[in-house]
C-alpha cells in the first residue's frame, strides 16, 4: 500500500506545483474615474442691466444672480453666477466700481489674500497676468491640488472697474478626477476675460 502511495506522490506533487506556478500575480487594480464628456467650446454674449460689461460667456453654462451671500445681500446686481450643470461647478464673479471705499490696491490684497488661504491644500498656486486690447489688466491664478477652489482670477481696468471671480465644484475636490472639466472650464475663463469689454 505505501508502495502505490509513494508512486502517485511524486506526479501528484509535480502537477500541484505546475499549477501553483501558472496561477499569475494579483496586484490591486489601480483607482479609476468614471468618463467625463467634454464638448467642443460654444460661446454666447453675457449682457445685463446696469452691469457695466459685457464678455462671452460658455453656452454650456446658466446665468444667475447672487440674491444672497451668507447672510448679507450682495453689494450690487452685477454679482452673478455662471453654473454648468452637467459638471455642477459654479464661477462666482462679484464686480465693484473702484472708489474712495474699494481701492484698487485694497481690492487687489483681498484677491491675492482669498486665493493663498488655499495654500493647506493646494500642491501650488500659479499666477498668470492677462491685458487685452479691451483696456483690461488681471491675474488668474491656478490652483493645483485638492484645494476648495481651482481657479480665482481679477480684472480691472485699473480707473473704474473690478470684477473677481472664483471656480468651486459643488463635490470633494479630487483634482485627479476632476482634472478635463477643471480645464475645460478654464478655457471659458480665458475666453471670459479676452472677450470682456467695459461701458
Amino acid at each position: 500500500m505505501m508502495k502505490k502511495v509513494s508512486k502517485w506522490l511524486a506526479p501528484v506533487g509535480l502537477l500541484l506545483l505546475v499549477v501553483y506556478a501558472c496561477e499569475p500575480d494579483y496586484a490591486p487594480r489601480p483607482k479609476e474615474y468614471p468618463f467625463i464628456p467634454i464638448p467642443e467650446p460654444a460661446y454666447q454674449t453675457f449682457t445685463a442691466d446696469n452691469c457695466p460689461f459685457t464678455f462671452e460667456q460658455s453656452a454650456y453654462s446658466e446665468v444667475f444672480r447672487d440674491s444672497q451671500i451668507f447672510a448679507f445681500k450682495p453689494g450690487n446686481d452685477c454679482w452673478v453666477n455662471l453654473h454648468y450643470p452637467d459638471y455642477d461647478a459654479t464661477i462666482y464673479l462679484s464686480y465693484k466700481e473702484l472708489s474712495a471705499d474699494y481701492t484698487l490696491q485694497q481690492l487687489k490684497n483681498d484677491a491675492h489674500e482669498l486665493t493663498y488661504k488655499h495654500t493647506q491644500k493646494a500642491d501650488f498656486i500659479e499666477p498668470v497676468f492677462y491685458e487685452t486690447p479691451f483696456n483690461v489688466f488681471g491675474l488668474v491664478y491656478n490652483v493645483g491640488g485638492d484645494a476648495a477652489s481651482a481657479t480665482q482670477f481679477f480684472v480691472t481696468d485699473t480707473v473704474s472697474h473690478w470684477l473677481r471671480g472664483s471656480l468651486y465644484f459643488r463635490t470633494t475636490p479630487n483634482a485627479d478626477s476632476l482634472a478635463p472639466v477643471i480645464d475645460f472650464i478654464n478655457h471659458d475663463i480665458e475666453h471670459l476675460i479676452e472677450t470682456l469689454q467695459w461701458e
